[in-house]
């Protein structure tokens, strides 16, 4: 059955890349990307099981000069057939990693909402700083950062803001970071140098296209007013701040950072259409097994997926129960210890569940 599987795979990959040496492909940019992302999805796996079948032709191999031969030769046949059969149990283990069913937002864009919770101004100024340790780890993974919305706060933090990873791994990399993040230090705003705990919600959307979410025009309600900077001052002589809102849903979208109305309704688009694709996938995905508690919650002191320990120089992921203490290099965009690990735990529950 799972060689079966593979040959199958293996024929797939062969027409796929006659599909992609047709030059009339071109011509149709969707099936093209549709095409080249299947491409890729198969390449490591038709080049592993190609790997896979050398070795246990070697092993047949290493096996009939064992029976054939005598002495020395006996011996280094005998070692050939040990190295043989090392090298396909590590290429099945590989395989079943590499068959793992595909995230279907693998290969997304994300789009990233921050904002403070509880804490007062620290879990804005916290907030800041998470959006700048996942700008630092998007630089040095060469993906872009595209600020859509964000609104700042009194004291030099963000109440919350919403930009976009563009990157070919963003979304696998930054899926699990979606959560209560919780920070203990002394704030700015402390003058007696006590140690505080605030917290800041990330919540983290696949990109979705138009062809992904089909939305019905009569179902939005769309505001426009003048946009508004700290303390609520106008910073726009023109209504060119747009407010969406998906009535069957209730999800309401704002956006105001650009100045003219079209651009803001093209923003807040993407994020509504971002939004409405990551609740379909819960509810499926709920359907199928019972939802863990939804990735936000209340923002609240004791929901929390990670901790981050100033005094102590130590970060603390609470779902893989992983402590680092680099917390100044993890604020600076170094980050993959992390996300590594985190890619890992997916991979191994989605084994077990299998």
């Amino acid at each position: 059955m799972f060689h079966d599987r593979l040959t199958d795979l293996e024929r797939e990959y062969e027409a796929v890349v006659t599909e992609l040496n047709d030059p009339t492909l071109s011509s149709d940019p969707g099936r093209l990307r549709e095409v080249s992302r299947r491409h890729r999805e198969l390449d490591e796996v038709v080049g592993c099981w190609r790997r896979l079948q050398r070795a246990e032709s070697d092993l047949e191999a290493a096996r009939e000069m064992f029976s054939d031969s005598a002495g020395d030769e006996r011996e280094l046949a005998q070692l050939e057939v040990v190295q043989a059969e090392q090298e396909i149990a590590r290429l099945e283990e590989e395989l079943r990693l590499l068959l793992v069913p595909r995230d279907p937002n693998a290969g997304r864009n994300v789009i990233m909402e921050i904002r403070g919770a509880e804490g007062g101004e620290e879990a804005n100024i916290f907030a800041k700083d998470l959006f700048e340790m996942y700008s630092r780890y998007a630089s040095t993974k060469g993906w872009r950062v595209e600020v859509l919305s964000s609104s700042p706060s009194e004291r030099d933090g963000l109440n919350e803001i919403t930009f976009m990873v563009k990157g070919e791994d963003a979304w696998q990399r930054l899926e699990h970071e979606g959560g209560p993040h919780r920070v203990q230090r002394v704030p700015v705003t402390e003058s007696q140098g006590r140690i505080h705990t605030s917290s800041a919600a990330v919540a983290v959307l696949p990109e979705a296209e138009e062809v992904d979410v089909a939305i019905d025009p009569n179902d939005l309600k769309i505001d426009v007013y003048r946009s508004t900077g700290p303390g609520g001052q106008s910073v726009n002589t023109t209504d060119s701040a747009v407010r969406i809102t998906h009535l069957p849903t209730g999800i309401v979208v704002a956006m105001q950072d650009e100045k003219s109305q079209i651009q803001n309704r093209a923003k807040a688009m993407i994020v509504l259409r971002s939004r409405l694709l990551k609740a379909e996938q819960d509810r499926q995905s709920a359907e199928l097994s019972e939802q863990r508690r939804s990735q936000v919650g209340g923002g609240g002191r004791s929901e929390k997926i990670r901790t981050y320990n100033y005094k102590d120089n130590r970060v603390t992921d609470h779902r893989i129960k992983l402590t680092l203490h680099k917390l100044d290099r993890i604020l600076l965009g170094d980050l993959d210890e992390l996300t590594n690990a985190l890619m890992a735990d997916k991979r191994y529950r989605q084994l077990d569940d299998g």
